[in-house]
């Protein structure tokens, strides 16, 4: 591991517009005693190329484990989804993975395997390269990374046994959840003849089930808040209006959600590379306010070998704040 001269965190009140409280706490909901301050760091959509961006990542992980956050999780995208999709470059990255010292929880991203068809990738089968990234990658139900996090996968339901990536655990009675949605519109092809949606459509089937049996939970053991983690940018306004098509139901279903829960939820997505923090969803009782208990944080990644760190104070009403993790150079 290469070690790092200096780090520093970007405050989100050195933000502008932005330093605004994530979400707020629902009143008449006492702190339980078990309630504690801690943080986690997101990270996403790297390493992109070999071999320059690999010596950024190391930097990074270095950057991470000297701040010893609760766990980490990286939301996707392990390579560019132009560089060749081989068992070699999948156990390159877990080679990586497996030098954070603290916890760390994947999610795949579409370079992994939705983008694998395409001739600079290897023209391979993307589900079968979606088979392959699950036996490497979810050998049983633990983080990477050299202290290990126990995890509750889907997978244990009979009816989702395929879907080993989604996973959930509990810090600090905050709920925290992966859930498998991924960027080239997750897959879905618009105006389908040929039977391609049938992957599409049994993973949304077990995304969907995967969301209400989280707030479920979350709700029945009186959480303090949601944090979710995917691979999809859902909220670009800039893709094509037919990218809905692979996003529209899970969008529907976080926003019922979210209302029910009458709590915070964080979700944190890659995807798009940059740096945002937003409100998009829009409360379905006006379409006019956004949906204040609900925000969307994306990390940066590709060109910019950064993360977020997330801090998780239960005596604040807002539960979370942000601080971007920049490491010099990268």
């Amino acid at each position: 591991m290469k070690q790092i001269s200096a780090i520093y965190w970007l405050p989100l009140a050195l933000l502008g517009s932005l330093a605004t409280p994530l979400a707020h706490a629902t009143q008449g909901h006492p702190t339980p005693p078990a309630a504690r301050t801690f943080d986690f760091v997101a990270l996403g959509d790297m390493p992109y190329t070999l071999p320059a961006d690999y010596g950024r990542f190391e930097k990074l992980i270095g950057a991470i484990n000297q701040q010893r956050p609760t766990f980490s999780v990286h939301v996707g995208d392990i390579k560019s989804g132009s560089t060749l999709c081989t068992e070699e470059m999948y156990r390159k990255v877990l080679t990586e993975f497996q030098t954070f010292e603290q916890p760390l929880v994947y999610t795949p991203g579409d370079n992994e395997w939705t983008d694998c068809g395409r001739p600079k990738a290897g023209n391979y089968d993307p589900e079968e390269r979606l088979a392959v990234v699950r036996k490497m990658f979810f050998p049983d139900h633990n983080s990477f990374g050299k202290a290990k996090l126990a995890l509750t996968s889907q997978a244990l339901t009979p009816a989702f046994a395929a879907y080993v990536e989604n996973n959930r655990w509990t810090t600090g009675n905050v709920a925290f959840a992966t859930v498998h949605l991924v960027g080239s519109n997750n897959n879905f092809v618009p105006n389908d003849a040929k039977g391609q949606n049938r992957e599409f459509y049994e993973r949304q089937k077990a995304n969907l089930a995967w969301l209400d049996a989280v707030f479920a939970e979350a709700a029945a053991q009186h959480r303090l808040g949601v944090v979710l983690f995917t691979q999809a940018d859902m909220f670009n306004p800039a893709k094509d209006a037919r990218d809905a098509d692979g996003f529209t139901e899970i969008v529907a279903a976080l926003s019922r959600l979210t209302v029910a829960f009458g709590r915070p939820v964080l979700l944190v997505n890659g995807d798009s590379h940059r740096f945002i923090l937003d409100k998009p969803l829009l409360n379905p009782a006006s379409r006019k306010q956004v949906l204040q208990n609900f925000t969307r944080l994306q990390v940066p990644g590709e060109a910019d070998v950064q993360a977020v760190r997330i801090t998780v104070d239960p005596s604040q009403p807002a539960l979370f704040s942000v601080q971007e993790l920049v490491v010099p150079g990268n």
